[in-house]
């Protein structure tokens, strides 16, 4: 099979040391040999190195096969099971190899681990050569700054390694095509600063993305965590569907075509619990409507108990530090409306008051007189006292508060600047990045 693409040109030429001929290794292998990097390929299995040498893949991948047999030909693939060959001969390794479960569930990094000690000892021995070392292998958050504290620290202070986590994102079927045109592409480094070598920011193509380590492992979990759960939800709707004898590829297909809320950023930034008028009440319904039919959904059952989970940490980050006195900035469940039902911040508001702190309330929009229906009732009933709790001033809150809850921008940062005290904790509830300029302590709510 031939597969046509516009090709990268490399700023420069550079041999590539690819350790794990697996899926991903090969894929990578193929890829960059195609853009024009001499590519050595390093795995402990006999077989695969003499395929590789002869320009076969390891794998079953649409055009990858092609890729290789070129690469061969031309000189600018072969394979080892050769570290110290390998490292001296490349200014890049790259390590793809597995990471697979343990019986527990947990990740098991022997594999990686291994590979580490055997790159780092191999720089060991080049005499001051200078060299990069590239996880792309799929590791928890930490991960990377384990195995640098363990096994590299020393090498990258002489400054003879440069270490990066490039975490991949390829499709099975696809991965070639994938990676000549990538969806995402995210570098780690330590400190979450650009790469010091230009290599790294256009070895995998696209724009990169710079986080610390941590994070960009974090990005990978996320990722296929994300798709996990989109798998799962359009399962359970397929399965409900069903039961209603109705086409679950249609319904969904119609769901998608949302790209405004439902196939978008929207929902997708953390921050406050869910509430309203709707998502609580609709998540519930449907659940129950399950339940009552007999239908088996575990992650719709899940979901409230998500969100309460949500809220309890929101609630523990305001009691943790100590102050009593508390400053709401926003009670409504958004900003530019003033509907109470289902609010988070009503609920933190209740339980606070119950636990005995003392509890201030700046919302401009809220306007008791003109509440009216469900959102008047359930007000009345979850807070009555909340007139005795409102401040028609911004300023007159501040003052009275050791803590700011803020989840609306609904005071200008020029006044909360002008009124705030060092001894001051403000906790980020939206994201807001002027908070964190404030001259006083400052906590994000999932940041």
């Amino acid at each position: 099979m031939r597969l046509s693409f516009h090709l990268r040109i490399p700023s420069s030429i550079v041999t590539i040391s690819v350790f794990g001929l697996g899926y991903v290794g090969a894929v990578t292998s193929g890829c960059l040999s195609q853009i024009g990097h001499q590519i050595i390929g390093v795995d402990v299995h006999e077989p695969k190195v003499r395929a590789f040498n002869e320009g076969h893949s390891p794998i079953v991948e649409p055009g990858l096969e092609e890729m290789l047999q070129s690469a061969s030909r031309d000189g600018r693939l072969r394979a080892t099971t050769d570290t110290a060959e390998a490292v001296a001969a490349s200014t890049i390794s790259i390590i793809c190899v597995g990471t697979p479960s343990l019986p527990s569930g947990s990740l098991d990094l022997k594999y990686v681990t291994l590979v580490t000690q055997q790159i780092a000892a191999a720089v060991q021995q080049q005499q001051g050569k200078k060299h990069i070392l590239v996880f792309r292998s799929t590791m928890l958050p930490g991960s990377t700054r384990t195995l640098v504290s363990a096994q590299l620290q020393n090498l990258i202070h002489s400054g003879h390694l440069q270490v990066y986590y490039c975490p991949e994102f390829l499709r099975e079927g696809t991965a070639v095509a994938d990676f000549r045109d990538p969806s995402l592409v995210v570098v780690g480094t330590e400190d979450g600063l650009s790469p010091a070598s230009a290599e790294i920011t256009s070895l995998f193509g696209g724009t990169p993305s710079v986080l610390r380590w941590e994070g960009a492992e974090m990005i990978k979990y996320a990722s296929n965590y994300f798709h996990a759960l989109k798998v799962g939800f359009a399962n359970e709707i397929g399965r409900v569907c069903k039961h209603l004898e109705e086409d679950a590829l249609r319904v969904m297909d119609v769901v998608c075509q949302d790209t405004r809320l439902n196939i978008s950023r929207y929902y997708m930034r953390p921050g406050a619990p869910f509430g309203g008028s709707c998502l609580p009440k609709d998540v519930s319904a449907l659940r129950a409507f399950a339940r009552q039919q007999g239908l088996n959904l575990p992650l719709l059952e899940n979901t409230q108990t998500s969100n309460d989970a949500h809220q309890h940490q929101f609630v523990q980050l305001i009691e943790q530090n100590g102050k009593r006195r508390i400053g709401l900035i926003g009670l409504a469940f958004k900003a530019d409306t003033d509907d109470l039902r289902g609010s988070p911040l009503v609920a933190a508001a209740e339980t606070l008051i119950g636990r005995g702190f003392t509890v201030s309330i700046y919302d401009p929009q809220i306007n008791l007189s003109r509440l009216i229906g469900a959102n008047e009732q359930q007000i009345q009933a979850r807070m009555p006292h909340l007139a005795q709790l409102l401040k028609l001033a911004p300023e007159e809150l501040i003052e009275n508060c050791d803590v700011l809850v803020i989840s609306q921008k609904c005071v200008p940062p020029a006044t909360l600047r002008a009124h705030i005290r060092p001894e001051h904790l403000i906790i980020d509830v939206m994201g807001w990045e002027p908070l964190k300029t404030l001259p006083s302590r400052y906590e994000g709510l999932c940041w």
